[in-house]
This record gives structure tokens, sequence and C-alpha cells, in this order.
């Protein structure tokens, strides 16, 4: 089987992608309007792209008739984010962030998740995230430059947040203890609780 993403539909090429590129983490997205209304989405487009700087990379998509989402709106003016990775525990409530809201209604309150104050930037954080991740924003790169569908967020890691339930004895992330859930195709959804090891050749 062969596809020629340039004949495809756009909604075809997300469905291909999006049930091939997988298990995708999710980047729970925190920021704060100008009013100070906190808002949370979850995106699956995201990835870590440097370590020196630290800096992550999530795609938001701009709504189906070209408006931008509140999670971009916010950074873009503040210039500030808290991304958490999500729990196989935090999956209902993650999901539930994802419902499309008024930007006067937070999240938080509207789904009933418990926030903290963040220590070097504004947005709140998510209680009980095993990994919540102080960023700031570099860059919102409009893409493709032509007819720009989505903005693309560098964002550099200030201050990480890990729950120390989630470390081994060495002081390091245990996968297993963490257990992360990543996207698949559709409603599907993994976990990080099954694994293997491999040594890198030396």
């Amino acid at each position: 089987m062969q596809l020629n993403f340039s004949t495809l539909e756009p909604l075809d090429r997300y469905r291909w992608l999006a049930s091939t590129i997988t298990p995708r983490p999710i980047a729970w997205v925190s920021s704060l309007s100008a009013d100070g209304i906190s808002n949370l989405a979850p995106f699956s487009f995201f990835t870590v792209i440097s370590d020196d700087p630290a800096t992550l990379l999530i795609n938001v998509n701009h709504r189906g008739d070209g408006s931008l989402k509140d999670t971009l709106l916010n950074v873009q003016a503040s210039g500030e984010l808290v991304i958490q990775l999500v729990s196989f525990e935090q999956a209902e409530a993650m999901n539930a962030s994802a419902a499309l809201l008024p930007h006067a209604i937070s999240e938080f309150e509207h789904c009933g998740i418990a926030s903290l104050p963040s220590v070097q930037v504004k947005p709140p954080r998510v209680a009980g995230a095993a990994v919540a991740l102080e960023c700031r924003l570099v860059e919102a790169m409009p893409y493709p430059k032509a007819a720009p569908n989505c903005h693309l967020l560098f964002a550099e890691v200030l201050l990480a947040h890990i729950d120390e339930r989630v470390l081994n004895e060495q002081g390091r992330i245990d996968a297993g203890k963490l257990d992360l859930i990543g996207r698949l195709g559709g409603a599907a959804y993994s976990r990080t609780t099954e694994r293997f090891d491999l040594k890198r050749p030396s």
C-alpha cells in the first residue's frame, strides 16, 4: 500500500499520521489569559527538540473556522505556559479538559481539576501531575508560512516539578511508577507500564 500525501484531504492526512506516529506523549498545557482566566488543554503533536537549551515543541492547530485556540492566544500574550505530562490516573481529567469551552470559562474549574501555583511563571499547574514543566515561550511560528493552519510553539523549560513518588532508589525516573499515557489513533491510548530494555551498542 502506498499513500500519496499530496493527493489526500487534510483530514485523511491527519488520520494516517495520527494512527502511525505512535505512541505520542501528551502536553497538558496550562496558560493564563490577560483577564486572569486559567486555561488547560491537551496536545499530542508534541516532543522535546533540544536539551541545550531545554526546549519542547507543541503544534497548536487553528480551529476549523480559522480562529486561534485559547492556549495559543494566552501563550502569545503572556509568553508563559506550564506543560504537564499525563499519567493514567489523570487520563479522564485530561480528556475532559479537551472540551470546547467559551474563552471566559476555565477548564480547571469546569472540570474540577485542582491546581497549584507555579514558581517562575504565572499560569497555574495541575495538582497531582507527576511532571510539570514551567516554560517560557521562545517563538510561536505560524506554519506553513504560505497559508498557516497551526502555530508551532517553542517552549524553553525553566523549572521542573517532579513527584518524588515516581523516582527510583537512584533518584531517577522509574517509567513504571510514572505510568504515562500516549496517544494512538482515534480514541485509543497506550500506557508506559509495558516496556522492555535495550542496551545501545558500544
